[in-house]
C-alpha cells in the first residue's frame, strides 16, 4: 500500500511540473529587449530546471507526455498554448532525427513540410493538440497525420463548444518554434513578413474561419496571444498568407505591447464557434514579399 501511495504522489507531482513551460536558463549575449525580458522573468524558476527534466523524462518513458501521447486529447485538459495531456491515438512509429540534422525554422523558412514522422516537424519540434478544458470547458478533438486530397498533413479533429459565458472554447494544433530552447527559447522572424500555411477544411458551411495564434516574450500569461483570423472554402486546398500587422494582442502583455516577430510558439486554432471541426494544416512556414 506504501508503494502505490508513493508512486501516486510521484506521478501527481511530475504531472504537475511538466505542463510548466520550460525555463531558459542560457541565451546568446545579442537579445532583443523582449528577449531580455523574458529571460529576467524566467530566472526564477532556474533552480527547478534539473527536476522539471527528470518529470518530463520519466512522463515521456511512460508514454504520457511528448510524441504520440499527445495525438489524442479527447479527454485532455490544457490551456491556450500551452501543452496538453492526452493518450496515444494513432501515431507513424517514426523517430525524431538528432538536433545536428535539423535546420532552424528561421534559416529554412520553413515550420514544417510534414517530411518527418509525425508528430515531429521539419524543423526540430513537435506538434501537440491542446483544449479548453481546465478552464471548464467540453471541448474534445483528435490529431493525426494523413494524405488529404493528396497533400499530407495535420489532421485536426473534434468539437468546440462553449460554456455558458464564455467564448472561449477551443481546440488547437500548436509546436514550439525553436531547435534548441536550452539556448534560447525564440526565434527571430523579423526578417520575414508573415505567416504562410496551405489548410483544408471539410464542413457544410460555404466558408469557415479559423485563427492562427502566435507567443512572443510579451505573452507572459498561458491564455496570452497574438491572433489573426482567416478564412477557408471547405473542400479545397488553400494557400493562407498573414503578414505580421494582422496579429492583434489579446490577454495581459499583447493587448498593450505591439507586436514583434521574436516567437516561441505557433498554433492553428478553431476558438469561440460552437462546431464540428475537421481542419488540415499542410506546409507551414514563413514568407517573405520581394
Amino acid at each position: 500500500m506504501m508503494m502505490k501511495t508513493a508512486l501516486l504522489s510521484i506521478l501527481l507531482l511530475e504531472y504537475s511540473t511538466a505542463f510548466q513551460p520550460a525555463a531558459s536558463t542560457s541565451l546568446p549575449r545579442q537579445l532583443h529587449p523582449l528577449q531580455q525580458a523574458a529571460a529576467a522573468a524566467d530566472d526564477g524558476g532556474s533552480t527547478n530546471k534539473k527536476d522539471d527534466n527528470k518529470a518530463m523524462a520519466f512522463l515521456r518513458s511512460k508514454g504520457r507526455i511528448g510524441g504520440a501521447a499527445n495525438m489524442d486529447f479527447a479527454n485532455a485538459m490544457g490551456l491556450d498554448e500551452s501543452p496538453s495531456g492526452g493518450s496515444q491515438k494513432d501515431t507513424t512509429g517514426g523517430t525524431k532525427k538528432s538536433k545536428a540534422a535539423y535546420v532552424s525554422c528561421t534559416t529554412s523558412g520553413v515550420i514544417d513540410d510534414m517530411s518527418d514522422p509525425f508528430p515531429f516537424t521539419s524543423s526540430g519540434s513537435q506538434w501537440l493538440g491542446i483544449t479548453d478544458r481546465v478552464m471548464g470547458g467540453s471541448s474534445n478533438g483528435s490529431l493525426t497525420r494523413e494524405t488529404i486530397d493528396g497533400k499530407l498533413a495535420n489532421v485536426l479533429r473534434g468539437n468546440v463548444s462553449l460554456v455558458s459565458g464564455n467564448n472561449g472554447g477551443f481546440i488547437q494544433m500548436a509546436t514550439d518554434l525553436s531547435l534548441d530552447p536550452s539556448e534560447d527559447s525564440f526565434v527571430d522572424a523579423e526578417k520575414f513578413d508573415g505567416i504562410e500555411l496551405e489548410v483544408y477544411c471539410e464542413s457544410s458551411s460555404t466558408e469557415e474561419n479559423f485563427n492562427v495564434h502566435l507567443r512572443n516574450p510579451a505573452c507572459d500569461r498561458q491564455m496570452s496571444s497574438y491572433r489573426a483570423t482567416f478564412e477557408v472554402r471547405p473542400g479545397q486546398w488553400a494557400t493562407v498568407r498573414l503578414p505580421w500587422d494582422a496579429f492583434e494582442g489579446y490577454g495581459p502583455g499583447p493587448e498593450v505591447t505591439p507586436f514583434v516577430p521574436i516567437l516561441r510558439r505557433l498554433g492553428v486554432v478553431s476558438i469561440g464557434e460552437v462546431k464540428d471541426v475537421v481542419l488540415a494544416v499542410a506546409n507551414v512556414g514563413f514568407f517573405s514579399v520581394i
